[in-house]
């Protein structure tokens, strides 16, 4: 009666261990597809954010040329500021990836000198047509900031779970890589342009 009340006893243990580690382990499987799935949302919210970057960017590289071409009729001999639009534009649009982010901060300078150029033409500061393109441009570029600033701001939320423990190690296993700010690059660019008119 005693090796079956042993044995019995012995049972128990083992079905309760055996239970305590299913259970165990069911936690772990749900920790961990829970971090995935978390991870993998704020993966596509990243991407998310960057396609709606790049839409905003695609609105300002179709207004440059109209942009460039009306000021062409008042400032002649200003083909170099033009020309560095006009190149900085198409490198913007071509670029990729972290290239994509320093091209536009080479733009959005160039930009900057081309708006700089009314102040030698008080005629082009009238004109009807530049101001409706300026128009356009300032709202474009409003919409820009906030698109930079929300795909910032989803980056943030990614990076900070790639470093956290234990995300981390399931980041590691998705073989995420921590993502890049889109930020200006110079003190120049950080400061707010003053144009004139």
């Amino acid at each position: 009666m005693t090796n079956l009340l042993l044995i019995s006893t012995g049972a128990i243990i083992g079905i309760v261990v055996g239970a305590v580690v299913v259970i165990l382990l069911i936690a772990l499987l749900a920790w961990y597809l829970s971090c995935y799935n978390s991870l993998q949302r704020l993966k596509n919210l990243v991407e998310e954010a960057w396609a709606t970057v790049d839409v905003q960017l695609k609105k300002r590289y179709d207004l440059i040329p109209n942009l460039v071409e009306t000021v062409k009729g008042y400032a002649k001999h200003e083909s170099g500021t033009l020309e560095a639009v006009i190149k900085a534009r198409n490198a913007a649009m071509t670029a990729t990836g972290d290239q994509k982010m320093e091209a536009e901060n080479v733009l959005s300078g160039t930009l900057k000198s081309l708006f700089a150029l009314t102040e030698a033409y008080p005629d082009l500061k009238a004109n009807s047509n530049f101001l409706d393109l300026q128009n356009q441009l300032k709202a474009i570029e409003t919409e820009i900031a906030s698109a930079r600033r929300y795909y910032n701001g989803t980056v943030k939320e990614i990076n900070t779970k790639i470093d956290l423990f234990p995300s981390n190690l399931v980041a590691r296993r998705m073989r995420l890589e921590k993502r890049k700010y889109f930020e200006l690059e110079s003190e120049e660019e950080r400061r707010a342009p003053q144009v004139k008119f």
